[in-house]
């Protein structure tokens, strides 16, 4: 006999201001009983605290987080079901695709999120990779994501200190304590890259700043592969002068990493096709670049104190009749 279904409260933070909410719509065509389903519109200007405050009034006993934009499957809450059979599964989720729809651009920017060599073991929450496994804070991410509600509330919910990587500091505090992260790649949610290069720039720049912050709030050792484009960025500034004292040997490295990014670029094309992945080929360095420099920045800014809830940042909880 199969497991009962479990309640399960849908998570949504939105801008204050925002009419047309996508997620909404997908989450009302999901395949699952309407009285064991909750959904919840935390709207607010801080994602962290939106969550934990519709955390804190949630009634699921599994919180499926998702993005304003975020379109899951009609199947995906059943197939998750089956994970959380296991007491031991805390969290599990997929990636985020960009849909067939989305702008050529936009497709570009999914290729360069896609790719090995830009993003190392997180391209999987771009792309669907590998067979269903346990995983760890690389390979998820919080726009598609479930977890049982009385770990999330146990561990004092989100950091709120944190914003981006608030997911994988709680993701490393649920694995030191024994708990299983599952990645299934069929457990998707469709959702659009950003719009322009501004703002895929400057999503770069936030992801380093805010990996470096968790590593000074959490550090662990997985977060030594992030410390490779501060690096990388280091050893650009300092390339010209340390040739003059050591010659023309210092630019090996970086005509290694140029042979890198064309070998990856070849590899995309199964992905994206010819142009697409050649188009992909100047933002995988510019990848680089603006998350080694936002890395650099998140060790030096000032950190807001963490604790309790923060109750100078207002937010408005809509529940959505499914």
């Amino acid at each position: 006999m199969s497991s009962p279904l479990p309640t399960v409260t849908i998570i949504i933070p939105a801008k204050p201001d925002m009419q047309e909410i996508l997620a909404i719509q997908a989450c009302l065509r999901l395949d699952y009983s309407r009285e064991q389903l909750e959904i919840i519109v935390a709207r607010g200007k801080h994602p962290s605290v939106q969550r934990n405050t519709a955390l804190r009034q949630a009634r699921g006993d599994i919180i499926y987080f998702l993005d304003d934009d975020s379109c899951p499957p009609a199947g995906n809450l059943r197939r998750a079901a089956e994970y959380f059979a296991d007491p031991a599964v805390k969290m599990a989720g997929g990636p985020n695709l960009c849909p067939a729809e989305a702008p050529a651009l936009e497709k570009v920017f999914a290729l360069v999120l896609a790719s090995w060599l830009a993003f190392g073991p997180s391209c999987a929450r771009y792309w669907r990779i590998g067979e269903t496994r346990a995983t760890g804070e690389k390979e998820l991410i919080l726009c598609n994501l479930l977890a049982r509600r009385t770990d999330l509330l146990e561990l004092g919910g989100f950091n709120e200190a944190l914003y981006p990587n608030e997911e994988n500091a709680l993701m490393d505090e649920l694995q030191k304590r024994g708990g299983r992260l599952i990645y299934d790649p069929e457990l998707f949610v469709h959702r659009r890259p950003r719009r322009t290069l501004k703002s895929f720039a400057k999503m770069l720049m936030t992801y380093g700043r805010g990996r470096a912050e968790q590593f000074r709030v959490n550090p662990t050792t997985g977060s030594a592969l992030n410390f490779v484009p501060p690096l990388f960025c280091f050893y650009l500034v300092m390339v010209i002068p340390l040739s003059l004292l050591f010659g023309r040997y210092v630019f090996v490295p970086l005509a290694l990493y140029a042979f890198g990014v064309v070998m990856q670029t070849l590899a995309l094309i199964r992905l994206g096709g010819g142009w697409k992945s050649f188009a992909a080929l100047p933002l995988i360095v510019l990848t680089h670049l603006l998350y080694g420099i936002g890395f650099w920045r998140g060790l030096f800014t000032k950190l807001k104190a963490g604790g309790g809830p923060r109750t100078d940042v207002p937010v408005t909880l809509e529940k959505i009749s499914p």
